[in-house]
């Protein structure tokens, strides 16, 4: 993108009492732009995204610089420090500057509150002044934008009457309705079956190009991040061992684990009786390469 950024991550690191599980990351993400933070389970990325908005538990030891510019372009001068603002800043930087969309729908969604009152809430923990018409108004709109079906009529159903596609898209709905500047989404796409995944991804897509938003993408679905991302880092057990745009990384891997992330990427062609971990990187990179978007 070649923007000034709107995030810069220096030397984060993340330790529960004697044991680190971030090892000193770097990162940055330009105004407008999607970077794919990628690795296998247990790698460190969910608990990078968590401790980006400052949800670890208060055992969580977090060190290094979270800088923030909500503004997006007015540069380095302007960047805030989440780490170092007191907890009642934060929340107000939280849902508002930047948000977040959780793995589980199911968990992150309220079971027993109507689907329009929760995405209310988030309208009036930062928007305290709106009339209950203009909040309503807010949230309908938010459901339209993510293609929820008859949102005049859905919007007092309940989560378990949604499908699960449906129930990911009103948790995009809560994390978009107040216009934060970067969107994290922790794996968005898990659970979800593959013409879903693509709606979902399609969706996240769109909603970048309309509202400017930059986004953090967390998946260990490397298909999925070359769809959606400008630029990849890989994450292994708490460190990033290589970053850079996307295409340049799926298709040039230069360590050895990103090699070993895309073999690990089955295709009809792979040999069932060889462990995948074994496979060569030519025959079974080509589902990853292939969804790369040729620009």
């Amino acid at each position: 993108m070649g923007g000034a950024p709107i995030l810069r991550v220096e030397d984060l690191s993340i330790a529960f009492g004697d044991t680190r599980v971030v090892h000193n990351i770097s990162f940055e993400i330009a105004a407008g732009e999607t970077l794919g933070l990628v690795g296998e389970s247990g790698s460190g990325k969910s608990a990078t995204s968590l401790a980006l908005l400052r949800l670890l538990p208060p055992e969580a030891q977090v060190t290094g610089r979270v800088l923030f510019a909500p503004a997006g372009d007015a540069g380095a001068a302007s960047m805030t420090d989440l780490l170092r603002l007191s907890e009642a800043e934060m929340r107000r930087r939280r849902g508002r500057d930047l948000a977040m969309i959780f793995q589980e729908p199911m968990t992150a969604l309220n079971p027993v509150m109507r689907v329009g009152a929760q995405i209310a809430e988030a309208v009036r923990a930062h928007h305290p002044e709106l009339s209950r018409a203009a909040v309503a108004a807010r949230v309908l709109e938010a459901m339209r934008e993510v293609a929820l079906p008859d949102p005049e009529r859905r919007v007092r159903d309940y989560p378990h009457q949604f499908s699960g596609g449906q129930r990911q898209r009103i948790l995009i709905a809560m994390a978009i309705v107040n216009r934060p500047r970067l969107l994290i989404a922790d794996e968005p796409t898990t659970a979800l079956d593959v013409t879903v995944q693509a709606q979902i991804l399609a969706l996240l897509k769109e909603l970048r190009r309309t509202h400017g938003l930059s986004m953090l993408f967390i998946s260990h679905d490397l298909a999925a991040v070359a769809q959606v991302a400008d630029r990849v880092a890989v994450m292994r057990e708490g460190q990033i061992v290589e970053q850079g745009a996307t295409a340049e990384v799926l298709r040039n891997p230069r360590h050895p684990y990103t090699r070993r992330l895309l073999a690990s990427v089955p295709t009809m062609a792979t040999d069932r009786t060889r462990p995948l971990a074994l496979l060569a990187d030519g025959g079974c990179t080509r589902l990853v390469r292939e969804a790369i978007p040729r620009v």
